[in-house]
């Protein structure tokens, strides 16, 4: 996606990271990838229905199941038409939402940025919102035109609008201001939730509930439908981002550097911001607005694995989605037999971390 050169850039890239740490990078990426895979089975055979581990597979593998007639027919519903889609649904916006995060921060070169933090999450929620309240009236068109797609269609631009704002207003010759991109973070998000508020105001009593539970963030309503609307949207973004893995480590220098590098800054950018918002929104077209994971997932694995962004990306896509199956598990246990919303999980361990984030860099950063 981004073109680099391979002599001096890469020497040089080489040099900026921060130690060699591939050998515990690769480590990590193993050990992530086991952990994915322990959470999945985990979150699939977690239930309020009996289904252990042995009965989860051969739901899986054998779709007849093992005792046949409504025993088999009622385990397949339980495996293939509601856990199965939550654990994808899960994994996909827990790698996008930590993905996202990590290529915000490569891209403004501090780590504070987050889809949830600087407003990215409240724009793709009002373009979600737009299509939930108006998609009958005034969006009728848009709506039957696309489909399925729709909603994750308006979460994109919504998403796309309040990041390019963000980098403008942020950015000045090249040097991006932390302050000014959390305060300008902090307006966005507020002018998107006025006019979101608007809109909510003006919605019926069904989509008046169907947004108070959904703006919390949910993995409940899982279907396969959802993540055949969000699903390619957020395969696409992650197989792209390992492109920006170089482009990003060269920023980190600054964007004069990285052009002598042979970085084409502005395409990067332009890529960078475009895969933010398309991830990002359709996350939260199907989710609801779940903060702080694309600012804890990319920090805690730089503390293990260093800023290189070639091990960064992949790590953090296998954390994120980790890191939420876990969420929804606890969202599930805590209150049984209803169950929180996964945003309220997310934002009660993220808040506290974001504010340890702050109080670390404190001689760094003068609010």
């Amino acid at each position: 996606m981004v073109d680099t050169v391979v002599s001096a850039p890469q020497a040089a890239e080489d040099r900026m990271v921060a130690g060699d740490r591939s050998g515990r990078a690769r480590l990590a990426f193993a050990v992530l990838m086991v952990l994915l895979a322990v959470t999945a089975a985990a979150s699939l055979g977690y239930g309020a229905a009996d289904a252990s581990a042995w009965r989860v597979l051969a739901g899986l593998f054998a779709p007849g199941g093992e005792n046949g007639g409504l025993q088999a027919l009622r385990q397949n519903i339980i495996i293939y038409e509601i856990r199965l889609p939550r654990v994808v649904l899960g994994i996909l916006i827990g790698a996008a939402l930590a993905v996202s995060g990590a290529v915000m921060q490569g891209l403004f070169r501090n780590p504070l940025a987050d889809p949830g933090i600087v407003g990215v999450s409240a724009g793709a929620g009002l373009g979600a919102i737009s299509v939930i309240v108006l998609g009958t009236t005034s969006l009728a068109p848009l709506v039957q035109w696309l489909g399925i797609y729709a909603l994750p269609f308006a979460a994109f631009l919504g998403g796309l609008a309040t990041t390019l704002l963000l980098y403008r207003v942020a950015t000045r010759r090249g040097q991006t201001s932390i302050a000014t991109m959390l305060l300008a973070g902090i307006a966005l998000g507020a002018m998107a939730g006025a006019f979101s508020g608007v809109l909510v105001f003006w919605a019926d009593d069904r989509q008046l509930r169907d947004l108070t539970f959904w703006g919390l963030g949910s993995l409940a309503g899982a279907t396969w439908t959802k993540i055949a609307a969000a699903g390619p949207i957020i395969v696409a973004v992650l197989l792209t981002a390992p492109f920006l893995a170089r482009g990003l480590n060269a920023m980190a220098l600054g964007e004069a550097t990285a052009n002598h590098l042979g970085i084409p800054v502005q395409r990067l950018k332009n890529v960078a911001i475009v895969a933010v918002a398309a991830a990002t929104g359709a996350s939260v077209a199907v989710s609801g607005g779940i903060g702080f994971v694309g600012i804890v997932v990319p920090h805690l694995l730089r503390l293990l694995i260093g800023p290189d962004n070639r091990y960064l990306l992949p790590c953090s896509a296998l954390l994120g989605a980790s890191l939420l199956l876990i969420a929804d598990a606890v969202s599930r246990t805590i209150v049984t037999p209803a169950e929180l919303p996964i945003g309220i999980v997310t934002a009660a361990v993220g808040g506290p971390f974001f504010l340890w984030i702050l109080l670390r860099r404190r001689g760094v950063i003068d609010l």
